[in-house]
C-alpha cells in the first residue's frame, strides 16, 4: 500500500508581479497571473506530478475557481473523490504579491469553502486517510479538523506529516500524533523560545521542537537548505546551487513537503527523502507560479 493522502485547502492564486509595496504605499505592478494554489492542493499537484498515488480531501465552491481546481487535479493525477463541493461557500482565494528581482513574496490567504471543512467531512474521507501509507497536512483548514483527521491516521497506523503553515498554537495532544514535523525557520521559530534563522539555530532548538512531543523535526531554510533531527540522527541537505536561477519562492515548501511525502510513501530512508524534495523544491524555485511550477518525476529522476 503506497497511496498518499492529503489534507488542505485549494485557493485560486491572484500573483502580481513587482516591487511588495510598504503599508499605505501604492505602486504599478508589471503583471498579473491567476493560477491554482493553497498549500494542500499545492502540496498534491507536486506528489502528483513527482509519483504518488494521491487522494486530496478539501473543500471547493460550485464556481470557476473550483472548476479550475478539478481541471487542475486531472491533469496532474490527483484523486477528487474527496474534493467536496459547496452549495454555500465560494471557492478560496490567494492574493500574492511578488518581487521578480529578489523572488520574495508576501501572501494573504482566505479560505473560503475550505475552511469550512468540518469533521463530518473527515469522517466522510476516513477510508482515504486509513488506506494510505502517508497522511499529509497542513494549518490552513481549521485546526479540530485537522486534529481530528492527524488521530484517525495515527490509530490506523498511517505514518503522519504536519506542516505547519501557517503557524499557529496547537494543544499539546496533538504533538504526539504527528511523526514528521516541517516547518520553515518561521514556523519553526514560533514554537520555541527562541529564533531560527541558521542551520546552527536549527541544530541548537531542534530538540526543543522533539520535546513537544513530535518524532521526527525537519527544518526546512528556504536557500540554506533543510536540517532533519530525531533521537537517533541528524542530517544536513544543503539547497541546489542554483541562487542565479531563481525567480519565485512561494510554493517551494509545498514542493518539498509533497516530494517528501512522495519519498516515504516509496520506502525511502529519510535521509534519500530528505535529498529527492530538496531536488523537487530547488527546480519549482526556477519557475513562475506555485502547482504550475512543480517539476515532473523525469525531470528529477534525470537530475538525481
Amino acid at each position: 500500500m503506497n497511496n498518499l493522502s492529503i489534507l488542505g485547502i485549494f485557493v485560486a492564486d491572484l500573483a502580481f508581479f513587482g516591487k511588495i509595496p510598504k503599508v499605505g504605499e501604492t505602486i504599478l505592478g508589471k503583471e498579473f497571473v491567476v493560477g491554482p494554489g493553497g498549500k494542500g492542493s499545492n502540496q498534491s499537484v507536486a506528489a502528483g506530478k513527482a509519483g504518488a498515488s494521491v487522494e486530496f480531501i478539501t473543500k471547493i465552491g460550485k464556481d470557476d475557481y473550483g472548476k479550475m481546481a478539478l481541471k487542475t487535479y486531472k491533469e496532474t493525477n490527483v484523486g477528487t473523490k474527496n474534493v467536496f463541493e459547496s452549495d454555500e461557500y465560494s471557492t478560496g482565494v490567494a492574493a500574492i504579491l511578488l518581487d521578480k528581482e529578489t523572488g520574495q513574496n508576501a501572501i494573504s490567504v482566505v479560505p473560503g469553502a475550505a475552511g469550512a471543512l468540518t469533521i463530518k467531512d473527515i469522517d466522510n474521507a476516513r477510508d482515504t486517510i486509513t488506506n494510505s501509507s502517508i497522511f499529509l497536512t497542513q494549518l490552513e483548514v481549521p485546526i479540530d479538523v485537522v486534529s481530528h483527521a492527524l488521530k484517525i491516521a495515527k490509530e490506523n497506523n498511517v505514518t503522519t506529516i504536519l506542516n505547519p503553515a501557517p503557524a499557529a498554537k496547537l494543544e499539546k495532544e496533538m504533538f504526539p500524533l504527528v511523526d514528521y514535523f516541517t516547518p520553515n525557520e518561521t514556523e519553526a521559530s514560533f514554537y520555541i523560545d527562541g529564533e531560527i534563522n541558521t542551520v546552527d539555530d536549527a541544530k541548537k532548538y531542534a530538540q526543543s521542537i522533539l520535546d513537544l512531543g513530535v518524532k521526527n523535526v525537519l527544518i526546512t531554510l528556504g536557500e540554506k537548505g533543510a536540517y532533519f533531527f530525531n533521537q537517533d540522527q541528524s542530517h544536513f541537505e544543503p539547497a541546489l546551487d542554483i541562487t542565479n536561477q531563481v525567480v519565485d519562492t512561494s510554493g517551494a515548501g509545498d514542493a518539498f513537503n509533497g516530494a517528501l511525502a512522495t519519498a516515504l510513501c516509496e520506502g525511502r530512508p529519510i535521509v534519500e527523502a530528505i535529498k529527492f524534495a530538496n531536488c523537487f523544491a530547488g527546480i519549482s524555485t526556477t519557475r513562475i507560479g506555485t502547482a504550475n511550477s512543480m517539476p515532473t518525476r523525469a525531470e528529477i529522476d534525470k537530475m538525481m
